[in-house]
């Protein structure tokens, strides 16, 4: 009989665009002893995860909670909640993210629009709002921060101008909470998706979501069947057209999550405790300080990368604080140079999808990998590589641009 060896993956420096690597902490709080579910002391965490949740969000909405899964199961539950059949979606289109809210969108039976930007840059907001008035959706679906192209899109002025038209605002902000503003009630955002696996520092396995009254009413709309404790199938006729997933109904799931705790799944144990204790984690630090601390990492990355001789990928004025692209220099094995920072050094770094795949490689300095050792670590290892495949790069200036970064930040000048 085959005997399997113990479980020992090995180390790495995980610097992608997630996921990440995991907190300490939080891998920590994913041993301890598994609650029921309507257990008080558990129903007590999920209050508290709920409350986290809203300050992270920077939201007074009622409903903010994760939906179990991976970041894609929170988008598809948002759409699917709030996308009834021949509804028209509008999707700006400046990624890889936002291809798939189409493909989503169009499951849903939406009727669906798109304008596109080339890869490497994002929407000029008014370029949106003309969309807005042109199309006349009942929904526009967007991606917040976009890391095939490590690009980020200003929501403020589209935010003000779909509550101006009653038009409903869906973020995919699976990239960026956590590690750079995301501030839901000031843009006027109707639902937001985040990831777990990226600035949060959390395995993979579920995705907060908020959403404001705006979308209950459409989501409370579409409610075919209210689960009452005594008669759990009980009909309720509304004037929606039902919402299609069991699993991913907002409806359900708001109820699972509310004081009446009717019984919709068997919440992920483990995972609740590694969002909690991830959240207090970004709380205890503070967002400020958080958002400070990723800008600080990345600004030393981009010294080190341009110090060697490299070259950036994409329009600064619109670049993600956590994710930084790079051209892979011609004549040089893009996915030759990964595979050795892996093998001889623990590292990993992203390649890209669609158009920009073996063009650029694709560096995450996200939550807890966004730290200094990680970045001189990157920067020494790749300068070696590069160095050792004889593409033409400065040794050793890369290192060097870095630590005069953290030298002056630590001298405060």
């Amino acid at each position: 009989m085959k005997i399997y060896r113990d479980l020992s993956p090995s180390q790495r420096t995980i610097m992608t665009p997630g996921p990440v690597e995991a907190d300490p902490r939080v891998l920590r709080a994913m041993s301890f002893p598994i609650l029921g579910q309507f257990d008080p002391e558990f129903t007590d965490l999920m209050n508290e995860t709920m409350e986290m949740l809203r300050r992270l969000f920077q939201t007074g909405n009622t409903w903010a909670y994760p939906v179990d899964g991976t970041s894609r199961s929170g988008i598809e539950a948002v759409l699917t909640s709030l996308i009834e059949p021949g509804d028209k979606v509008l999707i700006p289109i400046f990624g890889r993210f936002g291809h798939l809210l189409t493909e989503i969108a169009e499951r849903c039976g939406a009727v669906v629009a798109t304008i596109e930007t080339e890869w490497g840059s994002v929407f000029d907001p008014e370029e949106v709002i003309h969309a807005i008035h042109r199309e006349k959706p009942q929904i526009v679906a967007m991606v917040h921060g976009e890391t095939s192209t490590g690009r980020m899109q200003p929501l403020e002025e589209i935010g003000r101008a779909c509550r101006e038209l009653d038009v409903l605002l869906v973020v995919d902000a699976v990239a960026t909470i956590g590690g750079t503003p995301v501030e839901v009630d000031a843009w006027m955002l109707d639902a937001v998706i985040g990831g777990t696996q990226k600035c949060l520092s959390i395995p993979s396995g579920m995705a907060p979501v908020t959403y404001n009254s705006r979308a209950e009413a459409k989501i409370a709309r579409r409610k075919k069947i209210e689960r009452g404790l005594r008669d759990p199938l009980s009909k309720v006729e509304t004037d929606g057209v039902a919402i299609r997933s069991n699993y991913l109904d907002l409806s359900q799931l708001q109820d699972y999550w509310s004081p009446a705790r009717l019984n919709h799944h068997t919440e992920a144990t483990s995972m609740l405790y590694a969002l909690r204790e991830g959240l207090r984690i970004v709380l205890e630090e503070g967002l400020e300080a958080r958002f400070a601390r990723h800008l600080l990492h990345e600004r030393a990355l981009v010294s080190g990368l341009q110090g060697m001789g490299l070259e950036l990928y994409g329009n600064p004025a619109c670049k993600m604080p956590m994710v930084t692209c790079v051209s892979i220099p011609d004549g040089v094995d893009g996915e030759a140079v990964r595979s050795m920072l892996l093998q001889q050094f623990g590292i990993e770094i992203a390649s890209s999808f669609g158009p920009l795949k073996g063009k650029i490689w694709r560096i995450g300095t996200m939550g807890y990998s966004c730290r200094k050792r990680n970045v001189l670590h990157l920067l020494g290892a790749l300068e070696a590589v590069l160095t050792y495949v004889q593409a033409p790069v400065h040794a050793s200036a890369g290192v060097q641009a870095a630590l005069r970064v953290y030298l002056s930040e630590e001298e405060g000048l």
